[in-house]
């Protein structure tokens, strides 16, 4: 299985004593303000099996995210195949980190270091990364990633009930782009 590692997180395996922050993350209405809920610990759990199972069959996915320095559990990153039902295809980036862990780049340094896996790794051809129209915190991390939105790719999200959570963007980028942002002094 991989684990990877920026200057400070290490993206890893899911453990037992992340569990308890992962129900708290996911019980944090901040935290899930751009999801329909928040979670249970049991449907916490769960998800937290499902992931360390899909790492474990296919080495990758939405690994556990913690400071390197510290130890501490922070969230996950990662990359999975898109759901089926949504209106496009491909393997979607994503993050989510607890409160204190905001306002610390440690979203854009996951994320980074999850498309370096998915291009340089599983020479995926491209990445996409979705979210509320609402969630700009996250659509700023896109950017900074060097990913671009085109708005004709614009949806409502299915799995979504009517109101805010429902229109949702898409961002992107192509192996060529990240390659060409990592060769840059501002891609790194």
């Amino acid at each position: 299985m991989s684990e990877l590692r920026t200057e400070r997180l290490t993206l890893r395996e899911w453990r037992a004593s992340d569990l308890g922050p992962w129900a708290a993350m996911n019980a944090d209405p901040e935290v899930r303000a751009h999801f329909p809920e928040v979670l249970t610990r049991e449907r916490s759990e769960a998800s937290a099996a499902a992931f360390q199972a899909d790492l474990a069959r296919r080495g990758w996915g939405w690994w556990a995210v913690e400071v390197r320095a510290t130890g501490e559990f922070i969230g996950m990153a990662g990359l999975d195949p898109v759901d089926d039902g949504m209106p496009f295809t491909g393997v979607e980036a994503g993050w989510r980190l607890q409160r204190s862990a905001w306002g610390h780049g440690y979203a854009t340094e996951a994320g980074r270091a999850v498309l370096d896996h998915g291009f340089a790794t599983l020479r995926l051809p491209q990445i996409l990364a979705v979210t509320t129209a609402t969630n700009l915190r996250s659509q700023a991390v896109m950017r900074r990633l060097g990913m671009t939105r085109d708005p004709a790719d614009d949806f409502d999200d299915p799995e979504a009930a009517d109101g805010p959570r429902r229109p949702s963007v898409v961002y992107r980028i192509s192996a060529a782009a990240h390659q060409s942002n990592t060769r840059t002094p501002n891609g790194s």
